[in-house]
């Protein structure tokens, strides 16, 4: 098969119409700020109503030269390892075979490639385990752009191989909090130097760090709309894959951090459900972790995208802007809020969502790694599990078939297997 020339764009099927981006009270511009902040095609697909946006040709062929499209693979052993082989079918969309080892090259590509036609010379991003700061590295390199990645605290020093390697891309790699920014020594002097970082401080550090020079632009990693259209190059060939297979789904499940890996794997076979077309008894479930457990128990209502509300707010499920989460291997998922069309969906019934506990999550990343040969990230094995407990589900009511997105491998995650 080839790799999709059009993006899907769940907006134009979304039941009704998704809450928009605001400024924050009293702190009116924002939303006009993104223009010097965000690249401007990005801001043009984060507005879009269209159903289908082609790719753009220099988009297309790195995803051919990094290696899309990426295989979809039957779970034999996992079925058998779970003793629901002859009932339940289990398919996996592994995107750990992209160089940086995860899905987050899919938005960092065109990301990058729009930052280079608004003349930038540098971009800036936020990460946490790190696997999105080295997309972002990876993807600037193609573009000959710098790269500055602010690391939240822990991952800086737990996830020192990504950092090493953001490093050898040619990225600076600041900790965050830094004293680079105001945002930073804020949040210094409140918690001092142990803070171990959130993904909402080190947005607020990267965006108030781009703003500093005209030249910079902020390339968001989730919860954008943009960024979950760009995802849906997953969904897409997975559509595809299964049909050539001749397998309809009966469950499909991705993890959830901010969005982009859930909304990239299941927004093609959502929108069909949505248009009447296909896939009427799917269903949708996310799995995030239980540090952060935005979907299955935090608020709906509008919120800041960053703890500093340098970004505009939306309508979301969040924890909260200034939710500090533990410290946990799965760093990716530890974000506060979830993309606002994922949580209109959830909160309309659409989507299921289960939180699970990282010490049950990495037992069944062993567990996968030794039926299947695949080492997941801790990120996400947490769709491993979920994905486990659909299975036995499905075998105790007669089989069924489950479809998981592996959204990365945890090769550079060694110290969570300890």
């Amino acid at each position: 098969m080839d790799i999709p020339r059009r993006w899907y764009n769940i907006a134009a099927d979304l039941p009704e119409p998704l809450p928009p981006l605001v400024d924050p009270p009293e702190r009116d511009g924002r939303i006009s700020l993104l223009a010097s902040i965000l690249p401007s095609r990005l801001i043009e697909d984060e507005y879009r109503l269209d159903r289908w946006v082609l790719i753009p040709h220099e988009v297309l062929e790195a995803y051919r030269k990094l290696g899309r499209p990426t295989p979809l693979a039957r779970a034999r052993g996992m079925e058998k390892q779970l003793g629901v082989d002859g009932r339940v079918r289990i398919y996996y969309k592994y995107e750990g075979v992209l160089p940086t080892g995860s899905h987050k090259l899919n938005t960092a590509i065109a990301q990058a490639y729009y930052a280079s036609l608004d003349g930038a010379s540098e971009v800036v991003t936020e990460t946490g385990a790190g696997q999105w700061g080295l997309a972002v590295a990876t993807a600037a390199s193609l573009f000959s752009l710098k790269t500055t990645v602010f690391m939240t605290a822990s991952s800086y020093e737990r996830k020192a191989a990504r950092r090493t390697l953001m490093a050898a891309l040619g990225a600076r790699v600041v900790p965050s909090p830094s004293r680079e920014t105001r945002s930073g020594l804020e949040a210094i002097r409140a918690a001092g130097e142990g803070h171990p970082g959130s993904l909402g401080l080190a947005i607020a550090e990267a965006v108030e760090y781009t703003l500093a020079d005209e030249h910079r632009r902020y390339l968001p990693g989730s919860v954008l709309e943009a960024v979950l259209m760009h995802q849906t190059v997953i969904g897409l060939e997975a559509e595809e894959q299964l049909a050539e297979e001749g397998v309809e789904p009966d469950v499909l499940v991705a993890c959830v951090g901010g969005g982009s890996n859930f909304g990239g794997f299941t927004y093609p076979f959502l929108g069909a459900r949505l248009r009447g077309e296909a896939y009427r008894k799917l269903r949708f479930v996310a799995a995030e972790s239980s540090a952060a457990p935005k979907l299955t128990r935090g608020e709906y209502r509008y919120d800041g995208l960053d703890s500093s509300l340098m970004l505009p707010m939306a309508k979301m499920y969040t924890l909260g802007k200034d939710y500090v989460p533990p410290a946990t291997h799965s760093a990716g998922l530890r974000y506060h809020g979830a993309a606002a069309s994922l949580s209109l969906l959830k909160r309309m019934g659409y989507i299921e969502a289960v939180a699970l506990p990282e010490d049950e999550v990495l037992a069944a990343a062993r567990r996968f790694a030794r039926s299947e040969g695949i080492i997941p990230a801790p990120e996400s094995a947490h769709a491993v599990l979920a994905a486990e407990l659909e299975a036995r589900r499905l075998a105790s009511r007669g089989g069924g078939v489950v479809v998981f997105n592996l959204s990365g491998h945890g090769l550079l995650d060694y110290e969570a297997m300890m």
